[in-house]
């Protein structure tokens, strides 16, 4: 256990004197370190990087079903019976009322999430324009999640006021043909690579607990650092009934925390943020956020159950955190940007 303990220090030390993990690497040591020290050295790597700062962002689900794509994983899709609220693009008025309250909770960042391949046509002009007025008229940050944009769109969404795009890689490139096949991975990897050239912060991650291995987490991971995402949200299934996946059974709180910590490892300097099955982690993920994770999806998720506001912002007084831009303490890295 002296040796163990031992070479996970100077791993630790390495990465923070500028070594990255990569694929060459032995990474065994993800998998086999005890849980407790490989969270122990993902907490120094999280406080180096991050400091006291975790950052929240919140969501709506800007129009809803009747979605094209197969994704097994997804209420959303047209080809599962899942029983999901169907609309069309919410009412502007609707979007800012929401994104408003969010900004007066406390919540960094505000985003609108869309069904569908690609939010296009009408909907989205309505959606520049939600975009322009929010920009116009709040503080929040701005974040959007539309699907598969051409680079055009990508550039009216920045000039509109967007700086993060969110586009999930969902797994690894081995196992994403067994959860979608009506697009591929190589689209998404388009699509992302289009929105860092438009000028647009990144936030890309995926879903654990779909029947992939560890090293397809690891491998999601290592793509996530080659891409140089500055945000890396992780969910953790929960099965929905009617899709593909909704006999799975839900992860273990600790294989969800080893995947935090690992993903903390190999992006060092990138927000690993936590998103669905939060409630899956004892305390709602409070010990997640002190080895590794640097932010969380607050609010009321799409099609999960989600914490409010208000209770994460208690959260982290009583863990000695911050959320407040002027209290960040990252000396380095990408952690808390904005």
């Amino acid at each position: 256990m002296a040796d163990i303990e031992k070479n996970l220090s100077r791993c630790v030390d390495e990465i923070l004197a500028g070594r990255r993990l990569g694929r060459k690497d032995d990474l065994t040591f993800l998998l086999t370190t005890p849980l407790p020290l490989l969270q122990e050295g993902a907490g120094r790597l999280q406080k180096h990087f991050c400091g006291n700062h975790i950052d929240f962002c919140t969501i709506i689900n800007g129009r809803s079903g009747r979605c094209g794509e197969n994704c097994k994983y997804c209420a959303q899709a047209a080809c599962h019976h899942t029983g999901i609220e169907e609309y069309g693009f919410l009412p502007k008025e609707e979007i800012i009322k929401n994104a408003r309250a969010n900004q007066e909770a406390g919540a960094n960042r505000f985003a609108i999430v869309t069904s569908g391949r690609v939010l296009s046509g009408k909907d989205f002009d309505r959606a520049i324009d939600t975009f322009q007025e929010m920009k116009r008229t709040l503080k929040i940050d701005l974040c959007a999640s539309l699907g598969l944009l051409s680079r055009e769109q990508l550039r009216r969404l920045h000039d509109a006021g967007v700086t993060s795009y969110h586009h999930n890689i969902e797994t690894s490139r081995r196992f994403f043909p067994q959860i979608c096949t009506t697009h591929t991975y190589d689209d998404r990897i388009r699509t992302i690579h289009m929105a860092q050239e438009e000028g647009f912060c990144v936030c890309s991650g995926g879903i654990i607990g779909m029947g992939e291995t560890w090293q397809d987490r690891i491998d999601m991971a290592l793509d996530l650092q080659q891409l140089g995402i500055e945000s890396i949200p992780i969910n953790a299934l929960m099965p929905i009934p009617g899709t593909p996946l909704e006999g799975r059974e839900q992860l273990p709180a600790g294989d969800i925390l080893r995947t935090i910590a690992l993903f903390r490892f190999i992006n060092p300097t990138a927000n690993i943020r936590l998103a669905a099955g939060r409630k899956l982690l004892p305390q709602n993920g409070a010990t997640a956020f002190l080895t590794g994770a640097s932010a969380s999806i607050t609010g009321n998720m799409l099609t999960t159950s989600g914490t409010t506001i208000r209770e994460d912002m208690q959260m982290l007084a009583d863990l000695g955190l911050t959320n407040r831009d002027d209290d960040c303490q990252a000396s380095t890295g990408t952690c808390g940007a904005r």
